[in-house]
C-alpha cells in the first residue's frame, strides 16, 4: 500500500489541477488501478532511494576529496568558471574521451622530452593561488568560513549503528504490540513526498514556466519527452539560479549560506554532467552513426523519423544502447593502445586505469567551460572516426562495388527472424567470443605494435611512439656524446627529470610511470602530421576490409545451403567472421608447431581433433538444446500471453526462440554467478575453471546438460499434458480447453513464484519466531567441549548443556 500511495501523490502533483489535490485523500484509500499504481510507486520509491543514496554519496565525495576551492575561500563560481587559478587539479587526464591542454610552451628540437601535461598547470595554479593567498584581505572571514565549512561537513545527522540496533523485524512488523511501524511508514511516505516535491516537482515547474515564457512549448512536446526535457531546463535554470544567489551571499558575507548555496550548485552541477555523459553523449554517438550507416541499408531519414514517431521510447533507448557500446569498444581499444605505446603518448585521453583518476572529483572541481570544452572535443574526435570508418568506406565501397551494398536486412515483421535478436546476439555473444576467447585482442595488439613499429621507423617517431628500448645497450655510445657535449658546455637538459619526475617516482613506487623521456626529431610536426595521415589511411583500409570481406565470405559460404536466396545479413556476418578467425587460428597454430616435427604435429593434430568434436557436442547442448528451450519457453510464458489474444493462433519461429534464448541463458549464467553458492553455480564455475583444453565431456553431461535440459523439458512438457491431455478428460467446453492451453503456462510460473515467496517468508517468520522466542526466554549460552564416549565413560554424567529457561 505504500508504494500504491506514493504512486497517486505522484500523480496528483504532476496533473496540475486543484480538484486532485482535494480529492487526494480518497484516492489514496481507494482500490481502483492498485496493481498499476503499486508498479508506478515502486518505481518512484527506487528512484528517490537511489537519489538519496546518490546524495549522501556525492557528499562523501566532497568530504574525503576535498570541496572545489571557490567553495573553500570566500569565491563565487562564476568567478571559478572565468580565471583558471580558482580550480584545483583534475584527478585524471580527460572528461569523456578527449581531455586535457596541451603544453604551452614546447621544447626546442632534439631535445629528450619527459611529457607530463599537468606539470606546467600545476605548477602555474600553485604559483597563482600563492599570489591570491598573498592578495586576500579578508584573512578572518575566510577562517571564520573554513571553520564554519569544518563544522558543516563533520556534521552527522543520525547514529546509523544505533538506529540499525533498534530497528528490528517485530518492531517494523508491529509483533511487539506497538504502533511504531505506523510511525516509519508515515515518515517514509512523508520524505518520498517531499523528495518528489523538491527534486521533482519544483524543477519540472519552473521549466515548463519557462519554457512557455519564451514559447519553446510546442517544440517541447513535439520531441515526445516532454517531462524529461522540461525537468534538465528546470535544471539548468536552477543551477545559474544558486550560482548567482551564491555570488550575492559572497558579497554580503553571509558564510553559511554562501556555502549551503555552492554544495547546492554542486549537486545540480554533478547530476547534470552525469546525465549528459552517461545520457546525452552515447545518444548523439548513436544517431551519428546511424545516420552515417543510412545508405548501408539502403534507408532514408524520413524511414528513421517514422520509426521515431511510431516508437519514440524505443527507438531513443535503441540508438543510446548502440552509442554505449561503440563507446565501450573504443574505450577499450584506447585501453589497448596504452599496452603499446609509451606512457604519455596519448596524453590527451584519459586513463581510465589510472588508480589517481576520479570522474567524480572532476566533476566537483573542474568548471563548466572545461566540461563543455571537453564535451566538444569529445563529440567532434567520436563523429570524426565515424566519418572515417563507416561513412567514408561505405561510400568507396558504393562506388567501387556498387552491387555488394545495401546489406539485406529483413525490417518487415513476419521475418522468420527478428533483426533486433540477431544484433543483440552478435553484440553480446559474438564480439565477447571473440574479443575474450579467440586470442583476438593479442592478435590485435601484434598488428598494432607492429603497424607502430613500421610507422616509427618510417617516420623516425620511434623514440616518440615506443620509447627508448635500446637504452642500456647503447649505453657506451650516450657516454661518448654526452662526453663531447660536455667540452661544448651545452649539454641539453632532460625536461621532465627534475624535481616533479621525482616526486612522480616516489609516490607511484615502482609503478607504472604516467610520462617517459623521448627524442624529438628534427621537423617534429610535419612527422606527427605525417604519421597522423598515414594513422588514418590504416584505419580507412581496416575499415574496409572489415565491411566486406566477412560478408564476402559468408555469402559465398551460405550461397551453397541457400542457393540465390537472400538472407539475414548478419548470418552472413556472422558466419564469414567466424571462418576468417578459424582461418587465421588455424594458420598461426601451424605456425608455432612447425618447428616441433611431423609426429609432434599428427599428435597435437589427434589431441585438437578430440577435443573440437567434445567441444561441438557440448556446443550442441549448451548453445543449442538449451537456449532454444528456453527461448521456446519464455515464448510460452511471457511474450505470447500478452501479444497474441485468445481466438488467434500464436506463431513460433525457431531461430528468433534460439537467439533470444542464447541471451536470455547468458543472463541467468551472469546472474548464477553472482549469487549465492548452490549446486548450479558450482558446476558453472568447474566449467569455466576446466576450460576448453581441460574439457570433461562426462562431468558436463550429468552435472550440468542433463539437468538443465531436463528441468526445461518438464517445464515445457507437463503444462502442455495437462492442457491437452487431462483438461478434455474433464468434459469441459471448446472456449474452456483453449482458455486452459494458453494460460497454463503463465498460471504455473505464478504459481511456482508464489510459492518460493510463501517457502521465503515461512523461513523469515521462523527466524523471527527463533529470534523473539530467545530474546524473552533465552538466560545464557555456554560452551562446553565435546568428548566422545568410550566404554571406560560408559558411567560417567553426562556433559552440561546450554542453560535455558
Amino acid at each position: 500500500m505504500d508504494t500504491a500511495e506514493e504512486g497517486r501523490i505522484y500523480k496528483c502533483l504532476f496533473t496540475g489541477s486543484v480538484s486532485s489535490l482535494l480529492t487526494l485523500p480518497l484516492d489514496m484509500l481507494s482500490t481502483e488501478n492498485l496493481l498499476a499504481d503499486c508498479l508506478q510507486g515502486c518505481f518512484v520509491v527506487t528512484c528517490t532511494l537511489c537519489a538519496f543514496i546518490s546524495l549522501v554519496w556525492l557528499r562523501e565525495q566532497i568530504v574525503h576529496g576535498g570541496a572545489p576551492i571557490w567553495l573553500e575561500h570566500a569565491a563565487p563560481p562564476f568567478n571559478a568558471a572565468g580565471h583558471h587559478q580558482n580550480e584545483a587539479p583534475a584527478g585524471g587526464n580527460g572528461a569523456e574521451n578527449v581531455a586535457a591542454d596541451q603544453p604551452a610552451n614546447p621544447p626546442a628540437e632534439n631535445a629528450v622530452v619527459g611529457e607530463n601535461p599537468d606539470a606546467q598547470d600545476d605548477q602555474a595554479e600553485e604559483e597563482e593561488e600563492e599570489n591570491e593567498e598573498e592578495d586576500d584581505a579578508g584573512v578572518e572571514d575566510a577562517a571564520d568560513a573554513n571553520n564554519g565549512a569544518q563544522d558543516d561537513m563533520n556534521w552527522n545527522a543520525l547514529e546509523w549503528d544505533r538506529a540499525a540496533e533498534e530497528l528490528t523485524w517485530e518492531r517494523m512488523l508491529g509483533l511487539d504490540g506497538s504502533l511504531v511501524f505506523l510511525e516509519h511508514v508515515f515518515w517514509v511516505v512523508s520524505l518520498n513526498t517531499l523528495f518528489i516535491l523538491v527534486f521533482a516537482f519544483c524543477p519540472y515547474h519552473i521549466g515548463h514556466f519557462s519554457l512557455v515564457g519564451l514559447g519553446f512549448e510546442e517544440h517541447v512536446q513535439a520531441s515526445h519527452f516532454e517531462g524529461l526535457i522540461t525537468t534538465i531546463v528546470g535544471y539548468i535554470l536552477l543551477a545559474i539560479t544558486l550560482i548567482i544567489c551564491h555570488g550575492l551571499a559572497t558579497l554580503v558575507k553571509f558564510h553559511r549560506s554562501r556555502r549551503l548555496l555552492g554544495v547546492c550548485y554542486i549537486v545540480v552541477k554533478v547530476s547534470l554532467l552525469v546525465v549528459v555523459e552517461i545520457g546525452v553523449f552515447p545518444l548523439i554517438c548513436g544517431w551519428w552513426l546511424d545516420i552515417c550507416s543510412l545508405e548501408m541499408f539502403d534507408a532514408t531519414l524520413k524511414d528513421r523519423e517514422l520509426s521515431f514517431q511510431s516508437a519514440p521510447g524505443t527507438t531513443m533507448f535503441l540508438h543510446w544502447l548502440v552509442g554505449m557500446v561503440y563507446v565501450f569498444y573504443f574505450a577499450s581499444f584506447i585501453l589497448l593502445l596504452r599496452e603499446v605505446l609509451r606512457p604519455g603518448v596519448l596524453w590527451f585521453l584519459r586513463n581510465l586505469n589510472d588508480p589517481d583518476f576520479n570522474p567524480v572529483q572532476e566533476m566537483i572541481h573542474l568548471p563548466i567551460y572545461r566540461h563543455l570544452r571537453r564535451f566538444i572535443l569529445s563529440v567532434i574526435v567520436f563523429g570524426s572516426i565515424v566519418l572515417l570508418m563507416l561513412w567514408l568506406p561505405i561510400r568507396i565501397i558504393k562506388s567501387l562495388l556498387p552491387n555488394f551494398l545495401p546489406y539485406n536486412v529483413m525490417l518487415y515483421s513476419d521475418a522468420p527472424v527478428s533483426e533486433l535478436s540477431l544484433e543483440l546476439l552478435l553484440l553480446q555473444v559474438v564480439l565477447p567470443a571473440l574479443l575474450e576467447q579467440g586470442h583476438t585482442r593479442q592478435w590485435l595488439k601484434g598488428l598494432v605494435r607492429a603497424w607502430t613499429v613500421t610507422a616509427g621507423y618510417l617516420l623516425d617517431l620511434h623514440s616518440y611512439l615506443l620509447g627508448d628500448q635500446e637504452e642500456n645497450e647503447n649505453s657506451a655510445n650516450q657516454q661518448v656524446n654526452n662526453n663531447q657535449h660536455a667540452r661544448n658546455n651545452n649539454a641539453i637538459p632532460v625536461v621532465g627529470e627534475g624535481l616533479h619526475a621525482a616526486h612522480q617516482a616516489i609516490l607511484q613506487q615502482g609503478g607504472p610511470v604516467g610520462f617517459q623521456p623521448y627524442r624529438r626529431p628534427l621537423n617534429f610536426p610535419l612527422r606527427i602530421f605525417l604519421l597522423i595521415v598515414f594513422m588514418c589511411i590504416t584505419l580507412l583500409i581496416a575499415s574496409l576490409i572489415c565491411l566486406t570481406l566477412p560478408v564476402f565470405a559468408g555469402r559465398w559460404l551460405m550461397s551453397f545451403w541457400t542457393g540465390t536466396a537472400k538472407i539475414h545479413e548478419l548470418y552472413t556476418a556472422a558466419c564469414g567472421l567466424y571462418v576468417c578467425w578459424l582461418t587465421i587460428r588455424a594458420v598461426t597454430v601451424l605456425v608455432a608447431w612447425m618447428p616441433q616435427g611431423r609426429r609432434v604435429i599428427f599428435q597435437k593434430v589427434k589431441e585438437w581433433s578430440l577435443m573440437i568434436m567434445k567441444t561441438l557436442i557440448v556446443a550442441v547442448l549448451l548453445a543449442g538444446v538449451v537456449p532454444l528451450l528456453l527461448g521456446l519457453l519464455f515464448e510460452l510464458v511471457i511474450v505470447a500471453p500478452l501479444r497474441v489474444p485468445l481466438d488467434q493462433t500464436p506463431l513460433f519461429y525457431p531461430w528468433q526462440d534460439w537467439a533470444l534464448g542464447v541471451l536470455h541463458a547468458k543472463i541467468i549464467a551472469a546472474i548464477t554467478l553472482m549469487g549465492p553458492q548452490w549446486w548450479l553455480k558450482t558446476v558453472i564455475e568447474q566449467v569455466y575453471a576446466n576450460g576448453i583444453r581441460n574439457i570433461d565431456l562426462h562431468y558436463i553431461v550429468r552435472k550440468l546438460a542433463a539437468p538443465v535440459i531436463s528441468v526445461l523439458l518438464l517445464s515445457l512438457c507437463v503444462p502442455y499434458v495437462i492442457a491437452s491431455g487431462v483438461v478434455p478428460l474433464l468434459g469441459v467446453t471448446a472456449e474452456m480447453q483453449n482458455l486452459v492451453h494458453r494460460r497454463i503456462y503463465p498460471f504455473l510460473l505464478m504459481v511456482v513464484v508464489l510459492m518460493a515467496i510463501l517457502s521465503f517468508q515461512v523461513r523469515q517468520f521462523k527466524r523471527l519466531y527463533e529470534h523473539i522466542k530467545n530474546d524473552k526466554y533465552l538466560v545464557g549460552q555456554r560452551l562446553v567441549n565435546y568428548e566422545r564416549k568410550s566404554g571406560k565413560q560408559g558411567s560417567s554424567p553426562p556433559p552440561p548443556q546450554s542453560s535455558q529457561e
